[in-house]
């Protein structure tokens, strides 16, 4: 029992699923675009800034920062877009995502090493591993540390 690990699983893109282990989950918000306030000349997957318990948190569309097409394209997102808040010392970060799935408890000892052609690029930077689940399909398991310190907006989170 000591090597399973509770994850927080959600989609990535139509058909992929990931997961972030749930200690580096600070809370999960529902929030619409209608309360992002959008900032020019910010990375395209920087959606902007959120009003999060009085502080000023950066949102990052997770499916365009990965290489899938932007959650803003995606129909029926207003009432379905959830951010995963993360932190890291003294940084915090929310990852928008369409819709989360379950939290699942994977053995941390079945985790696979990241293999670069199994993934897009994008993905691979902040890819702790992957799982297998029972219907043979991949999980990865996403670094959160790694999505925090990204170059992509250090200058800015």
């Amino acid at each position: 029992m000591e090597n399973k690990q509770k994850f927080l699983s959600f989609n990535l893109g139509e058909r992929d699923a990931a997961v972030i282990s749930l200690e580096s989950i600070t809370e999960v918000v529902p929030i619409s675009l209608s309360e992002i306030c959008s900032v020019p000349q910010m990375p395209n997957c920087l959606l902007g800034i959120y009003n999060w318990r009085g502080e000023m948190l950066w949102l990052v569309d997770l499916e365009n920062m990965l290489g899938y097409s932007p959650i803003s394209q995606k129909s029926n997102i207003l009432s379905k877009m959830m951010a995963i808040v993360i932190r890291y010392e003294s940084k915090s970060l929310g990852l928008v995502v369409r819709k989360l799935t379950d939290i699942d408890l994977l053995d941390k000892n079945q985790m696979k090493p990241p293999e670069s052609e199994l993934f897009k690029p994008e993905i691979f930077p902040v890819l702790n591993g992957y799982f297998i689940n029972q219907s043979e399909e991949i999980i990865v398991n996403l670094n959160t540390e790694e999505i925090l310190n990204s170059p992509m907006w250090n200058t800015y989170v």
